[in-house]
């Protein structure tokens, strides 16, 4: 298939390297020269890790978007959610023909609705569009050249918008790990980071500008008070997904399922020590600032629009409320002047069944 991949970060990189393992055609695009000129000098990827050492050589990287949607055949974002919308209405702009189907690697927290509402802002005719739960690896760019992925997932929620039958083919075909759902509430009411980052994002503030981050966040970060926290707020998107009629799992054996906890954990209750011990995030160190994306992308675009369902789905959050709060006095910003809101998801004011009509086919 002829894939194009938006964004070269760590995730599009790993996205590329996976790819074109499997004999797909790759076109790698940013909007970052820096980004791109390391691979460009090179020829390709440099990768380490899980999906083995070597080089792999996209057909094309370029920040020529038009270059890119030239006969390809899916769409696959890997940049952060945060950088959606953006994206949504530059290859709205650009010619994307919706016949060809837009994956969202990952989308996180309401992320598809946010596509393609802001798609719609250009055009009227949306693309078919299925997102992921997570992003599919673990990975980081410790040399602007090379991707380091120490984890590929074994398995994430994935499901489209009504009509998106072609997109969640896509998915599927192109990720195996892909795991369909009834809807993509249930994909984003499974976004383990709104879960995993905002409680040691928080309570360990102080300590990330103290030390630059210069700490474990998965196990030096995962104190016993930051796990009860994120118990605390775990239950709470349960019970957000109960209310749309969602049974999922808790973060334990969701990430179990992942493959970012060890699979023979026995006591799933035990956050702390089911996280430390996850062996594919050990060495990942905590945010540099609050610049970071677990404060730029798990509150805007990951608490915030878990706050908008939980409205709408009638159920209290107070643990999710507070973080967030918190979070915003920390940055010194607002999170909802520019975050996933119910009106930039296209979802305001809907009650809960307007809402479970709009996402289900």
């Amino acid at each position: 298939m002829r894939v194009t991949i938006i964004g070269a970060g760590a995730g599009g990189a790993a996205a590329a390297v996976e790819l074109v393992q499997a004999g797909h055609k790759v076109a790698l695009w940013s909007r970052s020269p820096e980004t791109l000129q390391p691979f460009q000098r090179i020829g390709g990827i440099e990768h380490e890790g899980v999906l083995g050492e070597g080089l792999v050589r996209p057909a094309l990287i370029t920040g020529d978007v038009r270059a890119v949607l030239r006969e390809c055949e899916a769409v696959v974002c890997t940049l952060p959610t945060f950088s959606h919308a953006a994206v949504a209405r530059l290859l709205a702009e650009n010619g994307l023909p919706s016949t060809v189907p837009v994956v969202l690697n990952p989308g996180h927290t309401g992320g598809a609705l946010e596509f393609r509402a802001a798609f719609r802002c250009v055009r009227d005719d949306p693309p078919s569009i299925a997102e992921f739960s997570t992003l599919t690896y673990v990975a980081r760019k410790y040399q602007p050249q090379r991707v380091t992925i120490t984890g590929r997932a074994k398995q994430v929620r994935a499901a489209a918008l009504p009509g998106g039958g072609r997109a969640l083919e896509a998915a599927q075909m192109l990720f195996p790990c892909a795991s369909p759902v009834r809807d993509v509430l249930a994909a984003d009411l499974s976004n383990v980071n709104m879960v995993l980052h905002p409680p040691g994002a928080v309570l360990g503030a102080a300590w990330i500008e103290a030390k630059a981050g210069d700490f474990t966040f998965y196990v030096e970060g995962m104190t016993p008070g930051v796990a009860r926290v994120m118990k605390a707020l775990d239950d709470e998107r349960r019970a957000v997904a109960r209310a749309f009629g969602h049974a999922l799992p808790s973060l334990i054996v969701e990430m179990q399922q992942i493959g970012t906890v060890e699979a023979d954990v026995g006591n799933t209750e035990d956050f702390a020590v089911a996280i430390a011990g996850g062996t594919a995030n050990r060495r990942i160190k905590a945010p540099d600032s609050f610049a970071h994306r677990y404060y730029r992308e798990d509150f805007g675009h990951g608490l915030l629009p878990f706050l908008e369902f939980a409205t709408i789905g009638g159920v209290a959050v107070p643990v999710a409320d507070a973080l967030f709060n918190l979070a915003e006095t920390l940055v010194g910003a607002s999170y909802r002047a520019n975050g996933r809101t119910a009106e930039s998801m296209g979802i305001a004011g809907l009650d809960r069944e307007g809402l479970l009509s709009l996402v289900r086919h």
